[in-house]
This record gives structure tokens, sequence and C-alpha cells, in this order.
């Protein structure tokens, strides 16, 4: 079937053609500068191997999540490759945990300082992307000190910036955090934290979805439906404009389609490659002016908060977030509800009805242990540190924190 969106300006030229057999390209000016390359559904192993020849890459340092071990040491894989040509830096580093954690994120800032190396590759989700940007951060800082986050900060803000080492982004699912400048952590003191420079950029992107093999449900729905999330934080972000939210209805066609087909085969290579490409084109649009929307807000901070995956985070609040402020976006909704195919049911009922079909997402707080009282005590933390932001990315405003509870809370049954 033909899959367009209208209202597409003719500068991005995204008409595709959408085949349950077929995998889509990405329009190559999508890609951000300081990127070089994005391969999809390219072997991340010999692809890899060729962008660093291409860099001239000495000492290569490799950040992964456990679950992509299996992929890289062993007899013929990356790890045993980077060996064997005298370019790896250091052992495989797999500190990182979910939601990048203060100290393991540190850990593998000063095990790659202390390799010397030149290149970074990451394997794996949003928090493994996101680390590789900070381990480039530390390596560009010549200190002799073990690394810290006010440092990492503090390295984030130099003018003139001094070149990063490269990174190469494996990501296995499809956060996208790869796709963005931005690079978020989670302090001990369990409070979201970050920086952002356009030099943090990654150079190359390797999207194989043979890493995606065996992935549990709720990373890999978790993960696609924040592309979801990030397409409809652009469509009714209050700063877009018209060719940031046609690009982003675009990549919610593509993602919504797939996510289906997904559902139904989990481990279907054109689905999840397809995923990718909607994903990014999405997180393109949001990250044009509108980043963050209201839900990485909130959803970042409860996420941190509450330990809860921010896929969940997503599958919880995005419908619910959508109905409170539908009111005021139901123009830019309406067009949400026409991607879906089904332009009379209002656009909340039908993301949460995707949502629902999505195995390993939570939809409702208590099945994340997260009690009411819980979230009376957190909306008001949101109010009382928040809500000039708050206001500023959500197209209704908050009076009070009772808004925040209310809409947080809102019976899905009534979207």
């Amino acid at each position: 079937m033909k899959l367009s969106v209208p209202h597409l300006p003719l500068v991005l030229c995204l008409v595709f053609t959408l085949y349950a057999d077929a995998m889509l390209s990405l329009p190559t000016n999508l890609i951000p500068p300081g990127m070089k390359n994005v391969h999809v559904g390219v072997p991340f192993l010999s692809s890899a191997i060729e962008e660093l020849t291409a860099l001239s890459s000495k000492k290569v340092f490799v950040l992964a999540n456990r679950s992509s071990t299996r992929f890289l040491e062993g007899d013929g894989k990356l790890m045993e490759e980077l060996r064997r040509m005298g370019i790896l830096a250091a052992p495989l580093c797999t500190s990182i945990g979910m939601g990048g954690g203060e100290t393991g994120l540190l850990e593998a800032c000063d095990k790659a300082y202390e390799s010397g190396a030149d290149c970074v590759i990451t394997v794996g989700g949003g928090a493994v992307q996101d680390a590789g940007k900070f381990v480039r951060l530390w390596l560009s800082t010549n200190s002799g000190a073990g690394a810290t986050v006010k440092g990492i900060q503090e390295a984030s803000s130099r003018d003139p910036m001094p070149d990063l080492p490269p990174q190469i982004a494996i990501p296995n699912s499809f956060a996208m955090a790869e796709a963005t400048h931005v690079a978020g952590l989670t302090t001990t003191a369990k409070i979201k934290s970050g920086v952002a420079h356009p030099c943090l950029m990654p150079t190359i992107i390797i999207y194989d979805a043979t890493l995606s093999e065996g992935l549990p449900d709720w990373v890999r729905f978790g993960t696609a439906f924040r592309g979801v999330e990030h397409a409809i934080g652009a469509i009714t972000h209050p700063k877009a404009n018209e060719g940031i939210r046609a690009q982003a209805l675009n990549g919610l066609s593509i993602l919504n389609e797939n996510l289906n087909l997904l559902v139904q085969n989990p481990e279907c290579k054109i689905a999840q490659g397809n995923i990718y490409v909607g994903g990014f084109i999405a997180v393109r649009a949001l990250n044009r002016g509108c980043y963050p929307a209201l839900g990485h807000l909130i959803e970042n901070h409860y996420s941190a908060r509450f330990d809860v995956h921010q896929g969940s985070c997503s599958g919880i609040m995005c419908a619910r977030m959508m109905h409170y402020h539908r009111d005021h976006s139901k123009e830019y909704q309406d067009r949400i509800s026409a991607v879906f195919g089904d332009p009379s049911v209002p656009a909340p009922r039908l993301i949460s009805a995707l949502a629902a079909k999505l195995p390993g997402v939570s939809k409702n707080h208590i099945e994340e242990n997260v009690t009411d009282e819980m979230l009376k005590e957190f909306s008001q933390w949101e109010f009382d540190n928040h809500i000039v932001r708050l206001n500023q990315l959500s197209p209704k405003e908050f009076k009070t924190a009772e808004d925040i509870y209310g809409m947080l809370t809102e019976s899905l049954e009534k979207l």
C-alpha cells in the first residue's frame, strides 16, 4: 500500500511505499549535522569495521549493555576482530545500567580515559548510547582526575569545544538516543540530569535487527512506543511549525503500521527496520526546536523517581497527557487520528488502544507499584519545582498540582 501524509513539505520528499516484505530506507536529508552515515538493515560487524577503517581509528573502546555481550564476544565477533586488527583499547565495558546510573557511567568514563581510546563504539539501548557521548566528552578533557558528573557537565560547556573522538552507535532497540545531541543520566540521588551540545551527535549509526533477537517485550515494544511518544510530542508541541508536524506525522504513520506488524511477529526484521526508520524520522522532527516535549520532561522525572522504564512511562502517560490538553491541541490531534485511519475517534483513545496491544508495556501506574499517594507527592513536586517549564511545553496550562495529578490519574476508559 502507498503510505503518504498530507501537508508534507516538498523539501522532505518523504513518500514511502510500505510493504510487509520491504524495508524502508532513511532519507539522507534527515541526517543531522555532525553525523556522517546512518545504516539501517545492514550487518553491524562488517559495517562497523568498514567505518573504523575510514575513520583510521587506532584504539577503540567498546561499551555495551550486558544483553548484547553474546553478539560481541567470541570467535569471529566484534571484540575478537578488533583484537585481531590490533585496535582494541580495553576489554568490553558493561557497567551501564537502565537510565544511565551515575556510578556505572563514571566507571565507563574512567576506563575509557585510562585506555587512551580514540574512538567509542556503543552497542545497546538509549542509556548505553548516551553513555558513549559522556565518555567522548571525558576523553577530550585530558584530565588526570577521576570522572565526576560535575566535571562532565563542565566539559560540555567549554568554548571553544575541542573535537571529540568519533562514536559509532549500534543500537539494539528503538530509544533513539543515538539520533540526538542530548545525553541523560540518573544521579545517585535519583535525579535525572544530563548535557546537550551539537558535538555530542554520534558520528555513525548502524541498526542491525540481529542485535534485537531475544529482546524482552518491555524493551522491544517499550522503546518502539517511545517513537510514538516522540512523534506526538512534536506534533502537539507549542513551538512546532508545519514542517515539524508533517515530518512527525510521517514518522508516526510508519511506526503505527509496523508496530502492528511487530505484534504479530516480534522477531520480524523488516518491521523492526521500518520502526527504526519511523522512529528516527519522529525524533529528528522533535529535535528541530521542540525538545524536550511535555511527555519527555514528566516521564524522565517519573522514570528516575520510580525506576520505571521509559517505554512503560509512555504507555502509562502518553494518552493521558494528550487527553488533558486535547481541547487546546485538537487541530493537531485530529491529524493524528487521520494518520491512524480513524478520523472520528479521539487521538488519545487511539494511542491508548495501540499501547494496549503492546506486550510488556505498562498502561497503569499500579503495574509499576506506583501508588496514589506516591502520585500525589510526585504531582506536588512537579508543580513546586517545574511548573514554569511544564507550562512552556503544554498546550494547556497547569494551574495547580491537582491539575497534574488529575492528568496522571485519568481513567483510560474515559479517553
